[in-house]
C-alpha cells in the first residue's frame, strides 16, 4: 500500500506516493537520485547511510521513508553550496579523512550535526559522536583531524563538488 508523504529534502519540499515499507535510503537513492547516501550493512551497524532528520543523525537503512513525513531530511549533497565544498567536506579532502570514501558521507553528516551543536569539539567528543560510524580503511586519526580542522575553518568554503 502506498501513502502520499511530504518531506523537505535538502531544502526542497517533495510530495511522493511511497510504499509503507520503503526505506528512507531507497527513497533517497532510487526516487530522488541522491546517491551520496551509501548502503552499507543494511542493519544499522555501520553508519554509511547516515542522514540528518531535523538536524539529528539518523540511519536511513533502518528508517521508513513514511516515518519522516513533514520533516526535514539532509543528505551529504546538501552541504556543498553553488559547487563549493563546505568547510567540513574540504577538511575531509585536505586532511585525508577520506580513504576509499565509502563511509565518508555518513561520517560527514554525523560530524556536521556535531559541529552545529558544538563549534569546537574535543577529540574525545568527536570520537563519541562518530562511535556509530565504521571505517575499515583508517585508524580514525585523519577523520578526527578533519573534523577539528573544519571546526577551525567553519566559515570557509572551497571550489569543487560534494563528497
Amino acid at each position: 500500500m502506498k501513502k502520499l508523504v511530504s518531506i523537505r529534502v535538502n531544502g526542497q519540499l517533495r510530495s511522493d506516493a511511497v510504499p509503507d515499507n520503503l526505506l528512507l535510503l531507497d527513497y533517497l537513492r532510487e526516487t530522488l537520485a541522491l546517491t551520496g547516501t551509501k548502503q552499507g550493512c543494511d542493519g544499522g551497524e555501520c553508519g554509511a547511510c547516515t542522514v540528518l532528520v531535523d538536524g539529528v543523525p539518523r540511519l536511513a537503512c533502518v528508517t521508513l521513508a513514511a516515518s519522516v513525513a513533514d520533516r526535514h531530511v539532509e543528505t551529504v549533497e546538501s552541504l556543498a553550496k553553488a559547487g563549493r565544498l563546505s568547510a567540513l567536506q574540504k577538511a575531509f579532502n585536505e586532511k585525508l579523512g577520506t580513504q576509499c570514501g565509502y563511509c565518508t558521507p555518513g561520517m560527514i553528516m554525523v560530524s556536521e550535526a556535531l559541529l552545529r551543536n558544538n563549534a569546537n569539539p574535543s577529540a574525545e567528543e568527536i570520537r563519541a559522536a562518530l562511535a556509530g560510524n565504521l571505517c575499515r580503511c583508517t585508524g580514525y586519526v585523519k577523520i578526527i583531524d578533519s573534523v577539528q580542522t573544519a571546526a577551525r575553518n567553519r566559515d570557509g568554503v572551497t571550489e569543487g563538488a560534494a563528497a
